[in-house]
């Protein structure tokens, strides 16, 4: 599919970037937004290890919803955008490989969501983040009261989204809703550090740990240590755990197949 509104590249081996590109909005998330990112995941080539998103340009990553196209909702139509959002980033989160957040710029409303969909965050020193939707009569409708509170507690969650206020790079860095902050001409190659730092790892050990941290969020804790005892396990099955243990006490670099 040619898509208008995401510009897809490779910057390297194993690793697609994800570009939001609708600059006249600051990259605003409207309905055809959402609709091109669900095929992207719907589709999207599961032999690839690290998933980048970010926006176009220098000022914004996602600089919300677009307003314009949702002011005259009425309460169906109102629902039906925000369970359209909200399943589009649950299966971002979802997807088997990791997702690195490339924060450039306005993260809000929608474009906090959005990146907390994801399962790294890196900010540029510019990025500016928040959910001001109570300003606009409104709550976060893209699963924001929810991802907030589980990434940065209930307390600082409630603050944000009741005061509607925005923060830096470095308060978000202070309340853990982001990884790391760093200059906006270091931002991708940060990320690409990581992402390399990824791809070196073994992949069926990679998508287990995402899996079974994705699928504890909410288990209690005897059944999210089962789990992960589970899981742990199964990898004992895979060719790449004997590779990896097998170069590890060989004292060489693994080769992992992926099976």
């Amino acid at each position: 599919m040619d898509y208008q509104f995401l510009k897809i590249s490779q910057p390297m081996p194993q690793v697609e970037s994800v570009t939001i590109s609708a600059p006249k909005s600051l990259n605003a998330l409207n309905l055809d937004i959402l609709k091109e990112l669900m095929h992207y995941v719907d589709h999207i080539d599961n032999t690839l290890r690290v998933i980048i998103i970010t926006g176009d340009g220098n000022k914004s990553f996602v600089a919300g919803a677009d307003i314009a196209q949702m002011q005259n909702f009425n309460e169906a139509e109102a629902l039906s955008f925000s369970q359209y959002g909200a399943e589009v980033f649950l299966k971002i989160e979802n997807l088997p490989m990791p997702v690195i957040a490339a924060v450039n710029g306005f993260a809000l409303g929608g474009g906090c969501e959005l990146c907390m969909a994801c399962d790294i965050r890196i900010a540029s020193e510019n990025a500016l983040f928040g959910q001001p939707e109570v300003k606009l009569g409104i709550i976060p409708g893209f699963s924001g009261t929810y991802r907030l509170s589980k990434l940065v507690g209930q307390g600082f969650a409630k603050e944000l989204i009741y005061t509607g206020r925005n923060i830096k790079a470095d308060a978000a860095l202070k309340i853990g809703l982001v990884n790391a902050v760093v200059p906006q001409d270091e931002l991708m190659i940060y990320v690409l550090k990581i992402a390399g730092q990824i791809v070196a790892n073994a992949p069926i050990a990679v998508n287990t740990a995402k899996q079974v941290i994705n699928d504890n969020y909410d288990l209690s804790r005897e059944d999210a240590l089962a789990l992960e005892n589970k899981q742990f396990a199964a990898c004992f099955n895979s060719e790449d755990q004997k590779e990896g243990m097998t170069a590890f006490l060989n004292k060489r670099p693994a080769t992992f197949k992926n099976k």
